[in-house]
């Protein structure tokens, strides 16, 4: 199969630059990697250009005015704008384990979509991976930068972790930072629902969505992990009122989403 790796970025240049350096490192490189810029006005366009003209593989750099956090759109436009098989989506602020898209790949089952984890680094850490724009790549479990949950950074071998992931069934709902889909089942649905502004919600909305028209999910099983660097938590005064919408909508069997990739290609 073919995998396009979908990258969220707003203003954040430094912390991409150790997030592109990761996808660099990788076992198993994606086959294109696209950027979504909601708005950036920093030298993020420069980084991505030095950042494509080093890689292997193609880089497209989509970008839309910044008029509020409009991440549901930046990413159907990537999804869109797509041309392989499978989908992995991470956040520009994390740092990718070197076999995370290759976990992804070996895992990856049709009529499925899994979730990822991810280790949260503490702001000391942070801040010094920003300003050097570099990261060790080794973090063992009792490593001080760790915010919590120290167990997960031991991977375990590929087909232990294949076989359990496949039976880890979690409640929880996913991290839009660490995903992975079929493109086939994402344009089922027409992808997020441009409803949803600002922070929150519109991950879960699409889950939900997916999981209403038969799309099964797991979660990886210590792999495919991501290390999160710290940032302050962004707060949606709207959030109760995106959660009703959102069950309001499944009550009554609405699993397409009447404002979606569809339209965000016509934009």
């Amino acid at each position: 199969m073919t995998v396009s790796l979908i990258i969220s970025t707003y203003n954040s240049s430094a912390t991409l630059a150790v997030c592109l350096d990761s996808v660099l490192q990788q076992t198993r490189i994606p086959d294109e990697i696209i950027i979504g810029d909601d708005g950036s006005t920093d030298d993020t366009a420069m980084l991505i250009e030095d950042f494509a003209k080093r890689c292997p593989v193609p880089v497209v750099h989509l970008w839309q005015p910044d008029e509020g956090f409009r991440l549901a759109m930046m990413r159907n436009k990537c999804i869109a704008h797509s041309s392989c098989d499978y989908i992995i989506q991470i956040d520009g602020d994390v740092i990718l384990s070197r076999h995370f898209i290759a976990d992804h790949c070996a895992t990856a089952l049709p009529g499925h979509y899994i979730k990822g984890s991810r280790l949260r680094l503490n702001h000391t850490a942070s801040e010094r991976i920003r300003s050097r724009r570099h990261y060790c790549r080794w973090y063992w479990p009792l490593s001080t930068s760790l915010l919590k949950d120290r167990e997960k950074a031991i991977r375990l071998p590929r087909l232990l972790t294949v076989g359990l992931s496949h039976r880890y069934r979690s409640s929880g709902t996913g991290l839009g930072a660490n995903m992975s889909f079929w493109r086939s089942d994402l344009l089922a649905i027409n992808g997020y629902d441009l409803h949803f502004e600002g922070w929150g919600c519109e991950d879960t909305d699409l889950e939900l969505r997916l999981q209403a028209n038969g799309v099964k999910t797991f979660k990886l099983f210590r792999s495919g992990l991501v290390r999160h660097l710290w940032h302050r938590e962004k707060v949606n005064p709207h959030l109760p009122e995106a959660y009703q919408y959102m069950n309001d909508k499944l009550s009554r069997g609405e699993i397409v989403a009447v404002q979606g990739i569809r339209q965000c290609q016509q934009k």
